[in-house]
């Protein structure tokens, strides 16, 4: 209380007063003393995170109206791959195009980023292509493409891909999640039945399991840093099979939609491919 008190030039017992008076228009007590200290209630935790958006929203509003549009907060979400790989090179490129911005990043699988920008908590996030159609209120541009590949112990390189897969342990990537799915679906194509030891949903821990021996995996060739100090091989597929494709989805509703196109065109620059 005496640190809202200083933080708004107020004494402790306005901060007070305006709390008792917001806890009677509500219909419900927001903190409880608990000795000497102060503890939000259940209701108060539950408006929290939608006071703060109000509040940002109200600044997002001003500097529309004074037509200040790349500033303000833009509210990213990211999959993992994206967050580590492709996410810091992009930023760099909008901070400096728009000092200004503070960006907030929300991590998550696709899915539940789909959704988060479909109910207007996100305006954009970097995910993996949906496998169903988007509703009119979002959009989808792709970035980057990623086909499959083995991973195998550099020892094993000598040997046919189809052959490690049929008789070396599978490190899986996760066939419950988006990106697992196009490795399960070669394996079901090319007739592969493996021999699973461990199934998990995280490339670079799969690489570094790779790299002890464990097996060997199907995956995307992810984008960079890769852990270092692998001795690993990453093996090209005998038969065609269709890309992980990875990209930005937004909500056209944005009322931040100046940031996403200063977004959308930096991420296209950072992901255009380097000419020889």
């Amino acid at each position: 209380m005496a640190a809202a008190a200083r933080a708004l030039n107020l004494s402790p017992s306005a901060i007070a007063q305006q709390l008792h008076a917001l806890e009677r228009e509500l219909g419900a007590p927001l903190i409880v003393r608990v000795g000497r200290t102060v503890r939000m209630t259940e209701p108060g935790g539950r408006i929290l995170n939608q006071a703060r958006q109000l509040l940002r929203d109200a600044d997002d509003l001003r500097r529309i109206a004074n037509g200040d549009e790349l500033s303000g907060e833009l509210r990213l979400g990211a999959c993992t791959t994206a967050l580590v790989g492709m996410l810091p090179e992009i930023l760099a490129r909008v901070s400096g195009k728009c000092p200004q911005i503070n960006v907030h990043i929300q991590s998550g699988n696709s899915a539940q980023l789909y959704a988060e920008v479909e109910a207007g908590n996100l305006d954009a996030a970097f995910v993996l292509e949906a496998p169903y159609l988007l509703p009119k209120t979002c959009d989808w541009t792709m970035l980057r493409e990623e086909l499959l590949i083995l991973l195998a112990p550099r020892r094993l390189a000598h040997r046919h891909p189809h052959d490690l897969l049929e008789n070396e342990p599978l490190i899986r990537y996760d066939r419950n999640q988006w990106g697992g799915r196009r490795a399960e679906e070669y394996l079901r194509k090319a007739g592969i039945k493996p021999q699973e030891r461990f199934e998990l949903n995280a490339l670079n821990p799969i690489a570094v399991m790779v790299n002890r021996g464990l097996g060997v995996s199907l995956v995307p060739d992810w984008a960079a840093p890769w852990p270092e100090g692998l001795d690993l091989v990453r093996l090209p597929l005998p038969t065609p099979c269709v890309a992980r494709r990875i990209g930005i989805v937004w909500s056209r509703a944005t009322i931040r939609m100046g940031l996403v196109s200063v977004l959308l065109d930096e991420s296209a620059a950072a992901c255009a491919p380097v000419e020889a």
